[in-house]
Formats: C-alpha cells, sequence, structure tokens
C-alpha cells in the first residue's frame, strides 16, 4: 500500500466551494517538456458558507512558478495535493487570484491532465486530471465559464467552446456555457479534419469536424454520420438542441477511457471513433456509433446539468447511457438490443454485484473516484432509469424530463434533484425506489406458482442479499412485466406491469380456461435474478411461443445453462429436447437473423461458473470448458444437414454496409461457419477467410480457424497485412489469446508481452492482452496459477505508469471467492503481493484492498 493510509471521501462530509468562481482564464504556452499554465480565477465569497474561507485549490505534480491576488505576489507552498490561501491573506469581497505552473505533459503516462500521443498534445480531465494541470477547485459543482488561449507551433490548436480569435501560433476560445473543470479539454497537433454540417431544429447551422491523425481521413465517415444520427435523434425523442456554433471529435491513440465529452470538444479512444469496412467490424461500427451518441447526449445529460459531487455520478451516466441504448434500439433492433445489454449486464455487472466489488450505484464513500467508472454505476444505473420510466409510463416520464432540464439547466444536480421531478410530475412517492441507488447486490425473484379450477396464483419474494458494509436491506420497489400464454401458444394475458414493493405478494388471475403459461420479467423488466422452477417441457414451449422476444431468447438460453450444468456437474450427455429446439430455431426464418445468432451462441464459460456458484457447486473451469465444447459439437452434429444452407443463405453479397439488417446475416453465417469447422476441419471457414472483402467475415474466419488450431497461416498473413495499423492490430493480438488452448495461454501471453508491436504505456495494447487473458476463463483460471501471477506482474508494471488502467484490469480477480481452494489462495497471493508493492497507487491499491475485504 501506499506510505500513508489514503484518505477515504465521504457522501454525508459534502460542504459547497467555499468561493464563487466567476470566471476562470487559462494560458497555455505548450512545450513538451515544460509547459506554462497561467491561470486567472475570478473569486467571490460564497453567501452559503458565512465567515472568511480560506482557498483551497486541488494541484497535484505541478511546479508553481508565480501565485497572486490582485496583483500583489504571495508567497506559498503547495503541499503533495494542492494549495491553501489563508483567509487573512485575502480581500473581503471578490478578487482575482493568478497562479502559473509548469508541468511535462511529455513525461505523463498516466494520461490523466494534459499529456502527448504520438506527437499530440491531449487532455483527460474526468474525473480529477484537471488538477494535474493547474490549481483549481477541481470538483464537479464548481461551474464557470472559461476562456483559453493556447500557443504553440502546431497546425490545430482546439479548446472547448467557439474560436475566437487566432494567428500565427495562438488560438483562442470561450466557451459561453458554464462547465464544471472535468469538461475542460485542449488538444494541439498536426491534425486533418474531416468536416461537415449539421442544421438544428430551429435552423442553426453547425459547424463538425472529426480530427484525426494524417491517413485516418478515410476512416472518419461512419464516425459522422453516427454523430449527426444522434444529433437529430436528440432533439426528435428529448427535443434537446445543440448550443454551440462548432462540434469537434479527436480522435487519440492512447487514451485511457473509450471516449470523452468534453464540452464541444470530445476526446475519443481511435478504436472508438474509426471505422472503416477493411479494418473494422460489424461490432466495431456499432460500438463506434453507440459511443458517440452517449458521448453527444451528455452534451444535456451531463454537461449542461452535471453531477453536484462525484457520488451522483449515476446521475448523468446512467441517464446518458440508457439514452444511448434508446437510439440503438430505435436505429436497430430493439429485441436484439435489449438481449446484449442484458448479456453485458450480467457478464459484468451482476459479477461485479455478487463479489467484493459490490458497490450501491450511488456510494456513499471512496478512495478513488475513477474506481467507480463501473458497470454498477454505467449499466445498473441505466436500469434504474429504464425501471422508472416503466413505473411511470412514458407520458410522464417526458414530462419529467422536461421538467428536469428546466429546472436543473446550468446546475450541478443530485439522485434527490432527480427523483423530485417525478415525484413532482406524477405524485408518486419514490422513497422507496430510492433504494435502487442507495443498496448494492442483485435482488433474487422467487416464483411460485398454483393452479385451481381457472384461477392462477402467482406469488413473488424477493430477497436482497448482504453485500460488504450492508449486511440487511429493506425491500424494494420492483416493476415485474408479466404475461400469459394459454397451452396452443396464444397470449391470454398481454404484458402487464406488477409492482412488487413488498418482500412477497401474491397476485390471482381468475377466469382462466386452462392453466396458463407463465412469461415473467418481460423485456427484462428489472435487474434480478430469477429463481423459479420451470420443467423443460415448459422452456422449449416459451422458446417456441412467447411473445415477447427477450423473454423467448432468456426460455432457450435457460434450457441450453440447464444442460450445461447437468454435463458439468453429473456428467450428462446433451439433452436431445435442446437440440431439437435449437434446430428449429436456426432455421426459423421468422426470426431475424441476428435474433437466431445470438441464440444460437452458447452460455460462456464465466457464465457457466457464476450460474453453478449460484447454485452451490464449486465450479471447475476445465470441465466447463470441456462440457461447451461436446455441446458444440452436439449442436453441429444436429444441425449438420442444413448447415451449409444456412451458411450460403446468409451470404451479403454487393458492397459491405454495416446496417442492421447485413451485420445480423453476417453473424448469423458466422455462427454457422464455427459450427462447420468442427464438421468439416475449417474447410468451409478457410474458404470464407480467402473470399472475405470485410473486416467482419475475414477476422470472424480467422478466429474459428484458431480455434479448432488450424490458423496459424491465416495469422501470420494477417500481421503481414495489417502490421502499421495499431487498432487491427489490437485484434490481432487479442485473438491469439482468446482463441489458446487453456494449458498455453500462459506461453502466449508470455510471447506477446515479448513482440515488439506490444506497448505497456498504450491502454489499447495493454487491454488487448491482459483483457483476452481474463477472458478465455479456463486458460486465466489453469490449475498451476500461471494466469494468476502473470496478471499480477504486469499490473505492477503497469501501475507504475498508468494507475487507473491498473486498477480498471486488477478486476480480473473480483470472482476468486467462486473457486476450489487452491486457485482461491493463488489469487488471494496474487492480490497480496499486488498489496504489498513498495509505491503502489491509491488507484490499485484500493481495489485489492477491497477484493481483500479490507477496504
Amino acid at each position: 500500500m501506499p506510505a500513508s493510509d489514503p484518505r477515504t471521501i465521504y457522501l454525508a462530509d459534502y460542504q459547497p466551494f467555499s468561493h464563487l468562481l466567476e470566471q476562470v482564464e487559462l494560458r497555455f504556452r505548450l512545450d513538451p517538456q515544460a509547459t506554462r499554465v497561467t491561470t486567472r480565477l475570478h473569486l467571490a465569497p460564497n453567501p452559503e458558507r458565512p465567515g472568511k474561507q480560506d482557498v483551497r485549490l486541488d494541484g497535484e505534480d505541478l511546479k508553481l512558478i508565480s501565485c497572486s491576488v490582485n496583483g500583489e505576489i504571495l508567497k506559498v507552498v503547495p503541499d503533495a495535493t494542492g494549495l491553501t490561501i489563508a483567509a487573512a491573506r485575502l480581500p473581503s469581497g471578490a478578487f482575482v487570484l493568478e497562479t502559473e505552473v509548469e508541468i511535462a505533459p511529455a513525461e505523463n503516462t498516466a494520461l490523466e491532465g494534459l499529456y502527448m500521443s504520438n506527437g499530440m498534445y491531449c487532455t483527460q480531465c474526468e474525473a480529477e486530471g484537471f488538477r494535474k494541470i493547474t490549481f483549481y477547485p477541481d470538483r464537479p459543482d464548481v461551474m464557470t465559464r472559461f476562456k483559453v488561449r493556447i500557443e504553440g507551433d502546431l497546425p490545430v490548436l482546439l479548446s472547448n467552446g467557439n474560436p475566437v480569435g487566432q494567428g500565427e501560433a495562438w488560438a483562442e476560445w470561450e466557451d459561453p456555457w458554464p462547465k464544471p473543470s472535468y469538461l475542460f479539454a485542449l488538444v494541439a497537433g498536426d491534425l486533418r479534419a474531416f468536416p461537415d454540417r449539421f442544421t438544428t431544429m430551429s435552423g442553426r447551422e453547425v459547424d463538425l469536424n472529426i480530427w484525426v491523425r494524417p491517413g485516418d481521413e478515410g476512416r472518419c465517415a461512419w464516425g459522422m454520420q453516427s454523430l449527426k444520427a444522434a444529433m437529430r435523434w436528440d432533439e426528435e425523442v428529448y427535443g434537446r438542441e445543440y448550443d454551440l456554433d462548432i462540434f469537434n471529435i479527436v480522435a487519440v491513440d492512447d487514451f485511457n477511457m473509450g471516449a470523452m465529452e468534453n464540452k464541444g470538444l470530445n476526446i475519443f479512444n481511435s478504436k472508438a471513433v474509426l471505422a472503416s469496412a477493411d479494418t473494422a467490424t460489424d461490432d466495431d461500427f456499432a460500438r463506434v456509433e453507440a459511443i458517440i451518441a452517449h458521448e453527444y447526449f451528455h452534451n444535456w445529460t451531463g454537461n449542461r446539468i452535471t453531477c453536484r459531487d462525484w457520488f451522483q455520478l449515476c446521475l448523468k451516466e446512467g441517464l446518458t447511457v440508457y439514452r444511448d441504448q434508446q437510439f440503438s434500439s430505435d436505429l436497430r433492433s430493439a429485441p436484439v438490443k435489449r438481449i446484449q445489454d442484458v448479456l453485458a449486464l450480467r457478464a459484468r455487472q451482476f459479477r461485479e454485484d455478487g463479489g467484493p466489488l459490490a458497490h450501491p450505484v450511488r456510494p456513499d464513500h471512496y478512495i478513488e473516484i475513477n474506481n467507480f467508472y463501473t458497470a454498477t454505476v454505467y449499466e445498473k444505473g441505466a436500469e434504474v432509469i429504464g425501471m422508472l420510466r416503466r413505473l411511470v409510463g412514458d407520458a410522464d416520464y417526458a414530462r419529467a424530463l422536461d421538467l428536469y432540464f428546466e429546472r436543473h439547466d446550468g446546475h450541478a444536480a443530485t439522485i434527490e434533484d432527480w427523483l423530485k421531478v417525478f415525484e413532482d410530475v406524477t405524485g408518486r412517492d419514490l422513497a422507496q425506489f430510492k433504494l435502487w441507488y442507495t443498496q448494492a447486490g442483485t435482488p433474487r425473484l422467487k416464483v411460485i406458482e398454483d393452479w385451481d379450477k381457472g384461477r392462477y396464483t402467482l406469488t413473488l419474494e424477493q430477497e436482497n442479499p448482504p453485500t460488504p458494509g450492508q449486511p440487511e436491506k429493506d425491500a424494494k420497489l420492483i416493476p415485474v412485466a408479466v404475461g400469459l400464454l394459454s397451452p396452443n401458444g396464444d397470449e391470454v394475458l398481454p404484458t402487464q406491469v406488477l409492482e412488487l414493493s413488498e418482500a412477497k405478494h401474491s397476485y390471482v388471475f381468475d377466469g382462466l380456461g386452462a392453466r396458463p403459461i407463465a412469461s415473467i420479467l418481460r423485456d427484462f423488466s428489472a435487474p434480478v435474478i430469477v429463481e423459479r422452477e420451470v420443467s423443460v417441457a415448459e422452456r422449449a414451449f416459451l422458446l417456441a411461443h412467447d411473445k415477447d422476444a427477450f423473454n423467448r431468447f432468456e426460455a432457450g438460453r435457460s434450457l441450453c445453462k440447464d444442460v450445461l450444468a447437468r454435463m458439468i456437474v453429473d456428467g450428462a450427455e446433451p439433452l436431445p429436447e435442446l437440440l431439437e429446439a435449437m434446430e428449429a430455431l436456426a432455421f426459423d426464418e421468422s426470426l431475424e437473423p441476428a435474433f437466431r445468432a445470438l441464440a444460437l451462441r452458447l452460455p460462456g464459460e464465466d457464465d457457466m461458473a457464476a450460474t453453478l456458484f449460484a447454485a452451490g457447486h464449486v465450479p471447475d473451469p476445465a470441465a466447463i470448458h470441456a462440457a461447451r465444447d461436446a455441446l458444440h459439437l452436439a449442436l453441429a452434429q444436429k444441425l449438420r444437414p442444413r448447415l451449409s444452407v444456412l451458411e450460403s443463405a446468409m451470404h451479403v453479397p454487393g458492397a459491405y454496409a454495416p446496417d442492421a439488417d447485413s451485420a445480423g446475416k453476417r453473424a448469423l453465417r458466422l455462427v454457422a461457419l464455427g459450427l462447420l469447422a468442427r464438421l468439416d476441419g475449417g474447410a468451409a471457414a478457410r474458404a470464407a477467410f480467402f473470399d472475405a472483402h470485410n473486416m467482419t467475415e475475414s477476422f470472424g474466419a480467422m478466429q474459428i480457424l484458431l480455434e479448432i488450431g488450424q490458423g496459424a497461416t491465416k495469422l501470420e498473413r494477417f500481421e503481414e497485412q495489417w502490421r502499421d495499423d495499431r487498432l487491427v492490430m489490437d485484434k490481432w493480438f487479442a485473438v491469439q489469446v482468446t482463441s489458446a488452448k487453456p494449458e498455453e495461454v500462459a506461453g502466449v501471453v508470455r510471447r506477446l508481452t515479448e513482440h515488439p508491436a506490444f506497448d505497456l504505456k498504450n491502454p489499447n495494447r495493454f487491454r488487448a492482452v491482459f483483457g483476452a487473458l481474463t477472458a478465455n476463463h479456463a486458460g486465466f483460471h489453469e490449475a498451476d496459477g500461471a494466469g494468476y501471477d502473470l496478471l499480477a506482474d504486469w499490473l505492477i508494471k503497469l501501475d507504475r505508469l498508468n494507475p487507473q488502467t491498473a486498477a480498471r484490469m486488477s478486476t480480473g480477480f473480483e470472482s476468486w471467492p467462486r473457486y476450489d481452494i487452491d486457485r482461491q489462495e493463488m489469487m488471494r497471493a496474487a492480490l497480496e503481493r499486488i498489496l504489498a508493492t513498495e509505491g503502489l497507487s491509491r488507484d490499485l491499491g484500493e481495489m485489492a484492498a477491497r477484493m481483500l475485504a479490507r477496504a
């Protein structure tokens, strides 16, 4: 751990800043080793903090050159985290506090604050990076207008807001909208613009630019199309119009996150904005579309209205994730998008909620806020918004959002502010619903059914399991969407939302002619785990007849999990009923190809480990891997007679297009090729690889071949073709790890870390290798513990350079309590070794301590 224990921050301790910040003026004189930053803060006493107050400014790793108040030089000495100017040295009224500092962007490997990426200056200030640029009240509730002057000998000099002046080696920008420091951005470099224009619903013209390195201009068209689609959608669905004269996006290779919503100057990880048919897969195109929309939507839900403090992070992120999910659903397939979102939630957030890193959607304390950019805050936060909309209805949701924008525009808001607009619009008391924000953990929903002479009784019982720091919990308000089907498949009760507000409640349905088959938790109406005894026949019935697309998928998924569990635990054979149901689904042309592709993919190995653990079994990674392989082969053999026909039927002729229909067909074609490869030794996949005219099919075919041990020459060809493309090479690195046999994974990782193109300082490349390591479930959990040692070794190395990325990648260890004693001891030992490292960062130290239940 660090030399001294880091200070824990508590929500209960919140106080507003001591002063009001009326305006800030920044001057940057750029130099890789010695950038000078001059900051003028126009301050006045804050009436909410009576009495004369000290000024406390945050600051880290800054060389103070000078400090003055109203032009009078002050001799002050910063400490490790900032600068304090005593109240006695300040005027009684308004004043200007000016500082000049020196920083070294070229030495900043943490990628927080101002740093350099391939000769380009860029910033990342969320959550607390601005304090590494200058001394400042670096907190989200301090909102002010920024004026920025940039001086440097680079052709492009960008900042927030609108350009107000430029000349040789300088540019000035002014943002008319108040914002907190985490939304500040600066970019300077030799960049090329991909320009366009957008006309808002009120008729204003907005200049749009995607700025990229020379040579990347050809990969910007999809990003621009996605941006314009998001701008139009936000006007049509939420009534939100863009509010500046220009909107800039910059692609950066070295970036800790996916993208950042800085006002008017979004900075993107290159992989989240650059896409072309020959370098990006269908999944990449969909991801670019969603991330661009997400960051644009933040202009209103995050920028114009921000969060009062970082405990309210879910206020901007949960709402904006929900909005980008709506956007993707409207542009693509709503049922498929919902299934994808729930699969992602279960894979990441349910795992988080079920382990030592569990925390509420709105936590009440933290040591390092960067560690709370989590699936709970983002994805579960979005589910909470969806539940709220389901409870109040579409019309009242829209009215509440309008009131939210009207009431809180230009403010830093809280969860209480957010819920209050819904209470004011609907008249409902949402105190119980608020528990979704304050309680951690995934509720269990137990289902009991009874049938008696035309009366069907559905009893729902909720259990809220203990989580770290919350041993006991009150019952939540859970919206449970239910439909009833007759034995012939007709719907006798359309979807109805039952509001479960007690620990246990029974719902009675009278006048039914036959015992119904219940479709429960339609559209995944709440982020809960359903515990229900369901026969194989009933699951097969729901897979064939349910009118709710999500529950139809869920029936097949649950049946598949049941079969896999029996194969793993009891050594059973694949169930014929499952294979017959999957066969019927595969060739059901009434279902969209994307849906069939998702439904034919077997549950992942980590998913099965979680399922077995929840059922009281100790998961054996090797047994899970073997059972999944056996079921894949059985499914391929069952579908053998028509697999080639299906593969051919899903071929999309002509020029590549990333639309949802074409992408769905390619996805189903690759599923068919993967199954065929288990029967034909990869012959069809090899043909597809050589015939492919897009990255989706060439990379997908190569991955299939690697998984059956047949892709070595294709891998060499792929590297030869793409060795100079950093984003495509990330795929090359990752696929070798994910497709490796479990016993070979550690060796593959060691070999890749010695490859000349492996760069520890680049987050994308590190994630490509070590994210793939933890994704290969059986390989990471190989019995010798080599995967654990490798991850720990490299996290310690990375922590010295980039603590934020190291901390996020450490979550590979979070599920350690699931496994057998030997594996538990090896993972605990790896975490203990991390925790004992000299000079360990606050970021990684907090994560390791929480996973060991010491935080």
